[in-house]
């Protein structure tokens, strides 16, 4: 079983794959949209750990003060995703990653690990009962049922923007906030906008492209969020299925 790590760097971001969206003939779009979001987010002390071989083995964080979420608080990492995916479950590799991320915290003297989960658990969200085996608890939650689950070393405690809790979009269309972050995103607008246009949906799609303005979104984000008639809706990428539920609220 191969148990080597490795991060990626700005000498082989332009080599390795990273992990989500495997392609061994030709670019995926998705996939270069990521590696030139995460040229910049190198710089700022952005991790991408992944297992050294062709699988979904990874975690990714980044200190919150430049993760491109409305989370605030004082010398924290921020873990975006940590996912183990097919037939390299249930071999210690989620448990290494967690560990590698927490060692690195205490190694650079944060204050803690937070990270964004929920009441109930949801799709691409890291698994909350697993966070929890490392001592993470809920710090703060917001009346749609997410939690700002955290690991304080210290007894601080990050939170939640103030804008998460009091802010809602300029108009009541169909409206998605989203980043490059994640490869799924770049193919997954595309398919909203043929959607829309295809069944006259009124839609705002809404690149979040600074620091700025993910720090003063009105919901919660991990790179992507919905709202429907002023109403924040999900953190969830959507298919045909989701979508129209939503739109017939």
């Amino acid at each position: 079983m191969n148990t080597e790590f490795i991060n990626i760097t700005e000498d082989n971001l332009a080599e390795e794959h990273l992990c989500c969206l495997i392609r061994s003939k030709k670019p995926h779009p998705g996939i270069e949209a990521k590696r030139l979001w995460l040229a910049d987010r190198l710089k700022e002390g952005h991790v991408f750990r992944k297992l050294n071989e062709k699988a979904i083995v990874f975690i990714e964080y980044a200190p919150l003060e430049t993760a491109w979420v409305p989370v605030t608080g004082d010398n924290y990492l921020y873990v975006y995703c940590l996912w183990v995916s097919g037939t390299c479950k249930g071999k210690g590799h989620g448990k290494a990653l967690m560990e590698y991320c927490i060692a690195d915290a205490k190694a650079k003297g944060k204050s803690g690990v937070c990270m964004l989960g929920a009441k109930k658990q949801k799709a691409w969200l890291s698994d909350q009962s697993f966070a929890a085996k490392f001592g993470f608890e809920a710090v703060d939650t917001t009346e749609d049922g997410y939690e700002l689950l955290a690991l304080s070393f210290d007894g601080t405690r990050p939170k939640f923007a103030e804008n998460v809790k009091s802010g809602e979009p300029a108009n009541k269309d169909l409206t998605i906030y989203y980043d490059m972050q994640c490869p799924y995103i770049r193919q997954r607008i595309e398919w909203v906008r043929k959607y829309c246009e295809e069944n006259a949906v009124p839609v705002s799609l809404i690149q979040v492209d600074t620091l700025q303005k993910a720090k003063e979104l009105p919901c919660v984000f991990n790179n992507w969020a919905v709202f429907y008639k002023g109403r924040f809706e999900t953190v969830n990428l959507l298919d045909a299925g989701s979508l129209g539920r939503i739109l017939k609220k």
